[in-house]
């Protein structure tokens, strides 16, 4: 499965979910297939999904929001590995993090991660996540809609092909407008 097709499936499942999206090529491709007001790109930030998504469900914890989605590339969470540690120590009930691993920095001309070797998914495990895996379509829908039901922190490590998808515009939106979008939807979402 590759990150476009895993975006897909994500799309209809989050329609009315609060979705903090990693940076570059997740955030373009995403932004492709729909750019919505829940969408938060973070444009720029490589690394901070997990750590945004994290704070945001921590802030919603006693809402109507089921759940903060945060979906991550390997390489950005390799960059900032102690969401994981962290997200496990304040346990918010209503965070799912969504790795789409392609094994590699799709930015960066294919670069290698280390995820060939390295498992994140023990490493979200070990500091006390619930956790799935997904590696087509189907089991990504039926891990995500599990996941959806267990209480937080929640991981879906999802195994996809390396590569981006090709003709796909840059997101060249501006981040404030972005967040202001994303702020006056989630707060109407609040009540």
């Amino acid at each position: 499965m590759r990150r476009i097709e895993a975006l897909r499936q994500l799309v209809e499942l989050t329609e009315d979910r609060p979705l903090v999206v990693t940076c570059a090529a997740t955030s373009r491709e995403l932004a492709s297939v729909a750019d919505r007001d829940n969408h938060l790109y973070l444009l720029d930030s490589m690394g901070l999904a997990g750590s945004v998504a994290t704070g945001l469900a921590m802030a919603v914890e006693d809402s109507p929001v089921e759940k903060v989605i945060a979906v991550e590339g390997d390489g950005s969470l390799l960059m900032n590995p102690n969401v994981l540690p962290t997200g496990g120590f304040t346990a918010p009930r209503a965070l799912l993090m969504v790795l789409l691993d392609n094994r590699s920095y799709g930015s960066t001309a294919g670069l290698p991660t280390y995820t060939d070797r390295i498992d994140l998914r023990a490493m979200a495990e070990a500091s006390g996540w619930n956790t799935g895996l997904a590696t087509d379509p189907g089991t990504l829908r039926t891990e995500f809609t599990r996941l959806l039901g267990t209480p937080g922190p929640a991981f879906l490590h999802v195994r996809i092909e390396p590569g981006n998808a090709s003709d796909i515009p840059k997101l060249l939106a501006d981040p404030v407008a972005l967040t202001h979008r994303f702020q006056t939807w989630l707060t109407a979402e609040l009540g």
